[in-house]
């Protein structure tokens, strides 16, 4: 597995990018754009994909990535779902649906794997930011120790 050192070069999120661009081109047509509901569900699901895996990502563990990753399976699974919807409406045509299906099935296969990848190879360069109102700890020599218990009593 080539080496990822930005969310951009993990390539299941390269998938879900075009799954996402897909979703769009398909509902601004016709009969899907004036079904509000509908188009914006099947958006969200698809941005929801893109972005859970950036935000499994950025996270501390790769049980963490694994779970946000898990979440974008789902998301695919909700866009191919809501493609049924779309093709039962007669929003998109049969070949429409076909693509679109398989661009999401190709993520959730991309993720599956990615999953059993982070399983097996522990993550070295998990992000490491300390948080700016984080307690941190002092360490105090003797003399200023013995002055600050002084204090207290």
């Amino acid at each position: 597995m080539p080496s990822i050192h930005k969310f951009e070069d993990i390539q299941a999120w390269q998938e879900a990018r075009h799954l996402t661009q897909v979703i769009y081109r398909l509902t601004r047509k016709g009969l899907f754009a004036r079904d509000r509901g509908l188009t914006e569900q099947i958006q969200r699901a698809a941005v929801s994909a893109m972005t859970n895996i950036v935000e499994g990502f950025d996270s501390a563990s790769n049980l963490e990535f694994g779970r946000f990753l898990g979440y974008t399976r789902r998301s695919a699974s909700e866009v191919q779902s809501l493609l049924y919807v779309a093709l039962d409406q007669a929003y998109i045509t049969e070949t429409e649906f076909t693509a679109s299906y398989e661009q999401a099935e190709k993520v959730r296969r991309m993720v599956t794997s990615f999953t059993r990848y982070l399983r097996a190879h522990p993550r070295n360069n998990a992000p490491t930011r300390q948080r700016a109102n984080a307690p941190r700890e002092l360490t105090l020599n003797a003399p200023t120790r013995q002055r600050a218990n002084a204090q207290t009593l």
